[in-house]
């Protein structure tokens, strides 16, 4: 068998080598690119766990730091799942619902335990150891088909309330006695001096009747300011009815025309040819329209105008009586409603507190524009029915 070797060219085993060594080191570099690819790869690796590690450990912090706010908040957390089944309950839920427990229905427990209110979101929750008063607002879990419900006990906050508002009721109460005592203590003082006269034996006939209708007079004054009191005290509870707006402020009209004649006094009367009704007493609605036109007589000179007009705009009446009288500075308008306030030495004080007592009952407003030496204008708006034919 010839030698295979012994026959090869020398330049073609030189060529072959080449190869050979060309190859190796491609090899070689492409194991070194592998390797550096390998070791950045790694190194990547290391850092993404390293972030990873860390968004675990601050996940894990957050978890537990919310878990420990679940547990501490003083307001009721309840998860819900879509059909209304207790998920979770944080123990203030646990304590304020108690004994509300995971796996039961919220909504049986809701129409079987809890009491509405007429205020949106507030239940009374009847228990033995007393009724607790509570704030619950539903609201969706973001991507997940679950409902979180907070629970708010409101019972201390309410009862502080109520005791407020019952200490405002005394209150005010205490002022409109201290106020009437005040004014029942001077025409009733008048009327005892007075028939301390009529007991003197030497008195003559003309004084006795003199003195007789002064005390007649004071006590009439006496039995004035009470009806005042009882008509501001119940006010709110009169029987109400559908009245005729323009046919009210015609007869006021003409009640008090006589005494403004005699002072010269101009009425300037606007009213609509349609008949305006609204829901309220007729005796009390024309003793407002009087006292007001009363006022706007006393604030005026003779020989000048007294505006009243009435018009509807859309569902509201709007009554306007106007004077060009002395007119009332901003600290008389500011106490001008409160009862008993009054500027003038006859007066009450109750008159224009009865008004808004009124009008307020009516479910309307009154308000005033006045400047010291410019007069005053009074607006009432009152609701106007919408069937003028349902009287």
């Amino acid at each position: 068998m010839p030698d295979e070797s012994a026959s090869m060219n020398p330049r073609d085993l030189e060529e072959a080598f080449s190869l050979f060594t060309a190859a190796s080191r491609q090899l070689s570099d492409a194991y070194a690119d592998l390797q550096q690819q390998v070791e950045f790869l790694t190194t990547q690796l290391e850092i993404a766990n390293g972030n990873l590690r860390r968004e675990l450990e601050e996940k894990a912090a957050l978890s537990r730091r919310l878990a420990h706010l679940l547990a501490c908040l003083p307001a009721g957390v309840v998860e819900l799942e879509a059909d209304g089944t207790i998920f979770a309950l944080n123990p203030a839920a646990t304590e304020l619902l108690a004994p509300l427990t995971v796996g039961e229905n919220w909504h049986r427990f809701l129409s079987d335990k809890l009491q509405s209110t007429p205020v949106t979101d507030i239940w009374v929750y009847p228990r033995a150891q007393g009724a607790l008063r509570l704030s619950m607002v539903e609201s969706d879990m973001p991507e997940e088909d679950r409902r979180i419900l907070l629970v708010h006990d409101l019972t201390a906050s309410w009862a502080l309330e109520q005791a407020l508002t019952q200490h405002k009721r005394l209150a005010s109460m205490g002022e409109m006695a201290a106020g009437l005592a005040h004014q029942l203590r001077t025409p009733l003082a008048t009327a005892l001096l007075y028939a301390g006269h009529l007991s003197r034996a030497e008195l003559a006939e003309a004084d006795r009747i003199k003195f007789g209708e002064k005390t007649t007079a004071r006590l009439r004054h006496l039995e004035t300011l009470i009806q005042n009191m009882l008509r501001f005290v119940r006010g709110q509870d009169m029987s109400l009815e559908p009245v005729g707006l323009v046919a009210t402020v015609t007869e006021a009209a003409q009640t008090l025309q006589p005494q403004m004649d005699i002072r010269h006094l101009r009425l300037s009367l606007k009213l609509p040819e349609d008949e305006i009704l609204i829901l309220a007493n007729r005796k009390e609605l024309l003793g407002v329209i009087l006292n007001l036109l009363d006022n706007a007589m006393l604030a005026s000179v003779d020989d000048s105008e007294i505006g009243l007009s009435l018009e509807r705009v859309g569902d509201n009446a709007f009554l306007r009586v106007s004077d060009a009288g002395c007119g009332m500075s901003a600290q008389v308008q500011a106490r001008l409603f409160e009862p008993f306030f009054t500027t003038r030495k006859e007066g009450t004080g109750l008159g224009l507190a009865i008004v808004r007592n009124l009008i307020t009952h009516w479910h309307g407003d009154v308000e005033v524009r006045s400047a010291s030496g410019e007069g005053s204008v009074f607006t009432l708006r009152l609701p106007a029915r919408r069937d003028p034919t349902n009287v």
